[in-house]
C-alpha cells in the first residue's frame, strides 16, 4: 500500500511540475504527463513496479472512457449532415487502408500492420475540444464538423477495441456469444436510463454526494460485468456512461465525475510514459517519420477529400481537416491493449508514444495558424471543390437577379435578421456555405447563394457593385477582413455591418471601414438592460415578453429541428 501511494503521489507530483511548464509554453498537457512517466520509469527507474503499472493504466482507461461516454452528444451528428456518419466511416476507412498499407510496405505483420491503421484512421477528441475553445471556434460551420467526426470516430474507436479483444479468444463461437452478451448488456444499460434511471437519480440529484457515489456504482457494474463476460472493463465503463448520458442529469453528472476522470486521465498517460521501454533509436526512426508525415500531411488531404465529396467549401474542408492532423488517445489504448494480446511490440509501442508525442504538439500550431495557411494556399486548396457535386447544384439561383442587401451566413443570429429582411419586404439574398443550410432555403424559395465570402470569386459573383447593405454573421476576424476591403475597393457607398466575438477584433474591423460591428454578447447585455427598464414600469410586460419569446422558440424549432 505504501508502494502505491508513492507511486501515485511521485506521478502527480511530477506531472502537475510538467504541465505547469507546458502550459506556460502554450503546450498541449498530454506530452507533458507521457513524459512524466519516461523519466519515471525508464530514464530514472524510480517506479519499477508492474502490476501497479498495469492497474493504473487500466483504471485510467475506464474513467476516460466513462467520461467519454457521458459526454456522448448524438444530437449533434445531425446538426452536420452526412459527413458526420457516412463521411467519418469513409474517412476511417481510407486511412485504415493507407495505415495498413504502409506498416506493410515497411515489413510488420499483419496484426501491428491492423493496429498502425487503426492509428492513422483516428483523432484526438482530448486535444481538438481544448484547442477549439480556447479559439471560440466550437460552434463554427467546420467545429461542428469536426465535432460529429469525432463523436462518430469514438464509436468506431470502441468498436474497434471490442473486435481486438474478442479476437484474442481465437475461436469464432466464443467471440459470437461474447459479442450477443455484450449486444444483451448494451441494449439493458439503455433500458435502464430511459425506464429506471430517471427515477434513482431525481432522487439522488437532490444530494450531490449520492448523485456521485450513484455514477461511479453505476461505471463499476457495468465494467464489471463486462470484465466477467471477458471484455474490457474500460467497454463497460463507456456504456455506462452513455447511458448516464442520457439522462436530464447528466451535466451534473459530469460536472462531478470529471475531476477523477482527470485525475485517472494523467494516471493513465503517465503509465503509457512508464512502460515505455528503450528501444534502438535507428529501428523506430524511419518508421516515425514517415507515420508523422502521413498523419500531419496526408490525412488532411483525404479528410480535405471527403468533406468535399459531401458538398463543403474549400475553407470549411481545409479547417476541418487541419484541426484532425493527430492520432487519438483511442490509439493509445489500442495500441497498449495489443501489447498486452502480443498482437504488437515494443518497437510498434514506441512508434505510436512517439507518434502521439510530435502530433500533439505539431497540431496545435496549424490549428492556431489554420487561417493564416488557408489565405496563403487558398487558390491551390481550389482543386479539392472538383469533387463536389452539391457546390455546382447550389452555386446560385440566378445570374441575372442583383439584390440591394446581402446576408452572409444564416445559422445562429443570421436566423432573426433574415427574418427582419422579410418583415421589412426588402429585397435580400442570402450566402452560406453550408450546403444543409442553402438546400433548407431553397425549399423555403429563400433567395440564396452557395458559397464562402472568404474566396474572392465569390464576393464577385454577389454583384457588390450595386449593393447598398452588406450583413456579415461569420465571426471570422480574417474573413471579415477581406470581405471589407474588396467590398469598400469596388463601392464605397454600400453599408458594411459584421461580427465578431471581442472588442479588440471589433476595433481592428472599425478601422478598415466596417459601418457597424455585432458583438454578440454585448447586444445580449444591452437587450437585456432594455428589457430591464421596460419591466420595472410594467412587470407585465415581463410575462408577454415570455410568452412571445417561447413562441418564437418553438417556430424555430420547427424549422430548425436540429438546432439547439
Amino acid at each position: 500500500m505504501d508502494n502505491i501511494f508513492l507511486d501515485i503521489g511521485l506521478i502527480i507530483i511530477l506531472a502537475g511540475f510538467l504541465a505547469s511548464i507546458f502550459r506556460a509554453l502554450k503546450q498541449p498537457l498530454i506530452p507533458a504527463y507521457i513524459i512524466a512517466g519516461i523519466l519515471l520509469g525508464p530514464v530514472f527507474s524510480l517506479i519499477t513496479d508492474t502490476e501497479t503499472i498495469k492497474l493504473l493504466a487500466e483504471i485510467g482507461i475506464a474513467f476516460l472512457l466513462f467520461g467519454v461516454g457521458l459526454e456522448l452528444d448524438f444530437k449533434k451528428l445531425r446538426d452536420v449532415g452526412q459527413i458526420a456518419s457516412i463521411g467519418t466511416v469513409l474517412q476511417s476507412i481510407l486511412l485504415f487502408a493507407l495505415g495498413y498499407g504502409v506498416a506493410l510496405l515497411l515489413g510488420m505483420g499483419q496484426f501491428p500492420a491492423v493496429y498502425m491503421g487503426l492509428v492513422l484512421a483516428f483523432s484526438s477528441t482530448m486535444i481538438i475540444i481544448k484547442v477549439l475553445s480556447d479559439r471560440k471556434e466550437l460552434d463554427t460551420l467546420h467545429g461542428r464538423i469536426v465535432i460529429g467526426i469525432l463523436l462518430m470516430q469514438d464509436v468506431l474507436a470502441i468498436l474497434a477495441l471490442a473486435v481486438l479483444n474478442a479476437l484474442e479468444q481465437f475461436a469464432i463461437m466464443p467471440i459470437v456469444m461474447s459479442v450477443l452478451q455484450a449486444v444483451v448488456v448494451t441494449i439493458l444499460a439503455f433500458f435502464l436510463s430511459k425506464f429506471v434511471l430517471p427515477t434513482l437519480f431525481k432522487f439522488a440529484a437532490r444530494y450531490q454526494e449520492l448523485l456521485f457515489v450513484i455514477s461511479i456504482a453505476f461505471c463499476f457494474v457495468f465494467a464489471i460485468i463486462f470484465h466477467w463476460m471477458g471484455f474490457s472493463i474500460a467497454i463497460g465503463a463507456f456504456i455506462a456512461g452513455v447511458a448516464l448520458g442520457n439522462l436530464p442529469y447528466n451535466l451534473e453528472i459530469v460536472g462531478r465525475v470529471k475531476p477523477i476522470k482527470d485525475f485517472f486521465g494523467v494516471l493513465f498517460f503517465a503509465s503509457i510514459g512508464l512502460e515505455f521501454a528503450v528501444v534502438g533509436f535507428n529501428s523506430i526512426l524511419w518508421p516515425s517519420l514517415i507515420f508523422i508525415f502521413l498523419v500531419v500531411f496526408v490525412s488532411p488531404i483525404i479528410t480535405m477529400f471527403v468533406s468535399s465529396l459531401f458538398g463543403y467549401k474549400r475553407k470549411t474542408a481545409f479547417l476541418t481537416s487541419i484541426s484532425l492532423s493527430q492520432i487519438s488517445e483511442f490509439s493509445l489504448i489500442l495500441v497498449m491493449a495489443g501489447r498486452e494480446y502480443g498482437h504488437v511490440g515494443e518497437d510498434v509501442f514506441a512508434i505510436v508514444i512517439v507518434l502521439a508525442f510530435v502530433t500533439f504538439s505539431i497540431s496545435t500550431y496549424l490549428i492556431k495558424y489554420s487561417n493564416v495557411m488557408y489565405q496563403k494556399f487558398y487558390k491551390k486548396l481550389g482543386f479539392f471543390e472538383r469533387f463536389s457535386r452539391v457546390s455546382r447544384e447550389l452555386e446560385h439561383i440566378s445570374d441575372h437577379t442583383i439584390h440591394k442587401t446581402i446576408l452572409i451566413g444564416y445559422d445562429r443570429i443570421g436566423y432573426s435578421i433574415l427574418k427582419t429582411l422579410q418583415k421589412m419586404n426588402m429585397d435580400f439574398m442570402v450566402v452560406d456555405f453550408n450546403p444543409d443550410v442553402i438546400k433548407r432555403l431553397n425549399h423555403q424559395n429563400v433567395p440564396c447563394m452557395y458559397g464562402d465570402v472568404s474566396d474572392i470569386e465569390i464576393i464577385e459573383k454577389i454583384g457588390v457593385d450595386n449593393v447598398k447593405l452588406i450583413i456579415s454573421t461569420v465571426p471570422d476576424v480574417t474573413t471579415q477582413k477581406i470581405l471589407i476591403k474588396k467590398v469598400k475597393e469596388k463601392n464605397k457607398r454600400a453599408n458594411i455591418i459584421v461580427t465578431t466575438y471581442n472588442a479588440e477584433d471589433a476595433l481592428d474591423l472599425y478601422d478598415l471601414g466596417a459601418d457597424y460591428v455585432i458583438i454578440p454578447h454585448f447586444l445580449g447585455g444591452e437587450h437585456a438592460s432594455i428589457l430591464l427598464e421596460d419591466i420595472s414600469v410594467n412587470l407585465d410586460k415581463l410575462i408577454s415578453t415570455k410568452l412571445e419569446h417561447i413562441r418564437e422558440l418553438h417556430r424555430h424549432k420547427e424549422r430548425h429541428p436540429h438546432h439547439r
